[in-house]
């Protein structure tokens, strides 16, 4: 249930009531792959650092531990220790990434997998399938993620084919919310908007899976090797076209200043790998843009990543000592950096929120942009 609180321009200030909680829109998710934040991070800091919503791999946990070994744990939520939203992809994007050798057929996909080869066969059914087992608080519908340099006819069969995989998900949803051993009866089912660079498609797509009335509707097949401004094109002639009264999400996007774009353009729901695999390898986030603290000017910096932060990592660490635990490969040094990366996230969309309801977002992305730009 998605509730309008406030537009300023295009952009949306949203709240969206789940089973498993409210979220407040714009809202980045905390990537955790396998079930876990890389960078030795716990739901217990994840509740610390303001997180929101927790997004995890049907595709990883699918191949490990085995979605039906979640289902026998009591599902996701229980497995991990997390009483807040779970969003949940749907494995079509590793399955065309990570997979190499497959074969799409209308039925689905066959591929092997990454860990021991074995041959795996998914389809819209099957991720749906091991969406329920994991009991996700929100569950993305299968689909194909085509490459950015695809050819007009190749993306536009995709789409097509793609939307069909969409009407069935939602039809195994409502058969699979019905069971009566269904750990999370009340699942919700986001739709994807597909169609590379071609604005008409895309479109075209947005009113088709728009009259599906969904819970939510995600903006896929960006930020896969498009520029910046291919990507701000695209959301600024489709996303007109996904009902206003729905979250739009916005997949594996991105930076700060891809989030503040986009944000203007009437997106809610965010998501990418940048701030835990960036933390990993000491580059953090600030308001002046992103510091790599493998440079050898912070080996004596007494200062915070950030003056006046309040992550963990801010209120205890200077910079100095951050900078020798990477240096010494000690594991305490990617944790904090990763601390530092999503609290800076998850604080960036805070204030974001701030601005759009105060009917001044348009001054706060400027001022942020310009901010970023400057360095430190």
């Amino acid at each position: 249930m998605y509730q309008l609180i406030k537009r300023d321009g295009k952009a949306k200030r949203g709240r969206f009531t789940t089973v498993h909680g409210v979220i407040e829109t714009p809202v980045f998710m905390n990537v955790g792959t396998a079930a876990a934040i890389k960078g030795a991070v716990s739901t217990m800091d994840l509740q610390e650092i303001g997180t929101q919503v927790e997004l995890s791999n049907t595709y990883h946990l699918h191949v490990r531990p085995g979605d039906e070994v979640v289902k026998k744990m009591g599902g996701l939520h229980k497995f991990m220790v997390w009483d807040k939203p779970i969003l949940t992809d749907s494995g079509g994007f590793q399955v065309f990434s990570l997979a190499g050798l497959r074969k799409i057929k209308e039925e689905g996909v066959k591929f092997n997998s990454h860990i021991d080869g074995r041959k795996i066969f998914m389809g819209p059914e099957e991720s749906m399938q091991i969406q329920s087992n994991l009991a996700s608080t929100i569950a993305m519908a299968f689909d194909e993620c085509p490459p950015s340099t695809a050819s007009r006819d190749y993306i536009q069969n995709s789409v097509e084919r793609t939307y069909r995989w969409l009407v069935r998900c939602k039809n195994e949803m409502a058969r699979l919310n019905s069971l009566p051993d269904t750990i999370n009866p009340h699942q919700m089912l986001f739709g994807i908007n597909q169609g590379g660079i071609y604005e008409d498609i895309r479109i075209e797509n947005a009113k088709e899976i728009a009259k599906l009335d969904l819970d939510g509707y995600a903006v896929g097949g960006l930020a896969v090797g498009e520029s910046h401004e291919e990507m701000y094109r695209i959301l600024d002639e489709v996303v007109p076209y996904l009902p206003l009264e729905k979250p739009v999400y916005l997949m594996g996007v991105g930076t700060p200043a891809n989030i503040l774009e986009a944000v203007d353009r009437g997106v809610d729901f965010f998501d990418c790998v940048y701030p835990s695999r960036n933390g990993r390898h000491g580059h953090v986030y600030t308001k002046y843009g992103k510091l790599n603290l493998f440079n050898a000017k912070y080996e004596l910096d007494q200062k915070p990543i950030e003056e006046g932060c309040q992550c963990p990592a801010c209120r205890h660490y200077s910079r100095g000592y951050i900078r020798h635990l990477l240096k010494a490969k000690e594991m305490l040094g990617m944790r904090l950096c990763v601390l530092h990366n999503l609290y800076f996230y998850n604080h960036l969309m805070e204030e974001i929120r701030t601005a759009i309801e105060e009917g001044r977002y348009k001054e706060f992305k400027k001022a942020k942009l310009e901010g970023m730009e400057q360095g430190e």
